[in-house]
C-alpha cells in the first residue's frame, strides 16, 4: 500500500466522522430550552464539550482507518462499516432526540443503544487490531458519563412532553 492510499484511507475516515459530527453538532442546539434546565453541580462546562467530542471523534477516526488497514477480508471490512455506521447513527439520533426534540427521556432510553454500539465497536475491533480497539474506550466512558448527566437531567427537569 502507497503512502498516498493510506493518506486517502485516513482522509475518508475523518471526513465520515467530519459528516457524522456536524450533523450532531448541527443538531445541537444550546438555546432557551437548554440553557433553561436544571444542571447537576458535577456537569462539565459547555465548553469542554466541544473538546471531549473532538478528541472522541479524532480517536474514531483513527480508529476505523487503523482497523480497515489490517482487515483482509471483505466481511471484515464490512463489520467495521457496519459498526462504525451503526454508531454513527445512533449519535446524531440521540442529538436530535435530546436537543431537537426536548427529549431527554427519550434520549436516554437510546443511549443505551449508543453506549451498546460503542461496547460493539470495541469488541468488534479487538480481533483486527487491539490499538483501534482500546482508542475508542475514551467514548465508553464518556458515553456512559453522558448517560449519567442524561439521568440527571430527566431527574432534575422532568417530566418531559
Amino acid at each position: 500500500m502507497s503512502i498516498f492510499d493510506r493518506f486517502v484511507g485516513l482522509a475518508i475516515a475523518f471526513g465520515c466522522t467530519l459528516i457524522v459530527s456536524s450533523i450532531g453538532a448541527w443538531l445541537t442546539d444550546i438555546g432557551p430550552w437548554y440553557l433553561s434546565l436544571k444542571q447537576p453541580e458535577w456537569k462539565p462546562p459547555d465548553a469542554a464539550f466541544g473538546i471531549i467530542w473532538s478528541t472522541i471523534f479524532c480517536l474514531c477516526a483513527f480508529s476505523g482507518w487503523g482497523a480497515w488497514r489490517v482487515s483482509k477480508t471483505s466481511a471484515d471490512k464490512l463489520r467495521i462499516y457496519f459498526l462504525f455506521g451503526l454508531n454513527g447513527l445512533l449519535n446524531i439520533f440521540w442529538s436530535w432526540l435530546y436537543f431537537n426534540q426536548h427529549r431527554p427521556d427519550w434520549a436516554m432510553t437510546e443511549l443505551y443503544f449508543l453506549w451498546a454500539s460503542v461496547l460493539l465497536l470495541i469488541i468488534g475491533l479487538w480481533r483486527l487490531s487491539k490499538l483501534s480497539s482500546l482508542m475508542l474506550l475514551p467514548y465508553l466512558v464518556w458515553v456512559t458519563t453522558a448517560g449519567f448527566l442524561n439521568a440527571a437531567t430527566i431527574e432534575l427537569n422532568g417530566p418531559f412532553g
